[in-house]
């Protein structure tokens, strides 16, 4: 499966975003009334800074306290991006968020943002997938 089904299958209101100079507490915020895991953080909601994660904000009230929540973003972000493209497997999405051991990666198309999927859209797809295939073997092998 690539990449472009699964943001077929996401809502179509577009990717979050909140801008570098926002403040850590209004990112806690926006990703606990959305019930999201992470921000991108961009200045237009096209081009990608970098991604603020719930793991970030935590880490940084756990060394500095909870001061850093009037920090602006930026100074928090990843801002090492390893994106994916549309056409690009699940498979292959699946390696790079293992290996860099983060659970958010931006869908870039050049240098523009086309959406963001989460790990757990990742193993939906894989476990859908799966599912389609047990469903046509069991057919082939009951003879339907």
């Amino acid at each position: 499966m690539l990449v472009h089904k699964i943001l077929k299958e996401k809502s179509s209101e577009g990717v979050v975003t909140i801008a570098p100079g926002s403040s850590v507490g209004d990112a806690a915020k926006t990703l606990s009334a959305r019930r999201f895991g992470a921000l991108v953080v961009s200045s237009d909601g096209k081009d990608v800074l970098g991604i603020l994660s719930e793991r970030d904000i935590v880490r940084a009230i756990g060394g500095s306290g909870p001061g850093c929540l009037a920090d602006p973003v930026e100074t928090l972000m990843t801002s090492k991006i390893i994106s994916a493209t549309r056409d690009e497997t699940i498979e292959s999405v699946l390696a790079k968020m293992t290996q860099g051991r983060f659970r958010h990666m931006p869908v870039m198309d050049g240098n523009e943002m086309v959406g963001l999927i989460s790990i757990g859209d990742v193993v939906k797809a894989q476990l859908a997938e799966l599912a389609m295939e047990k469903e046509a073997l069991e057919g082939m092998i009951k003879g339907f």
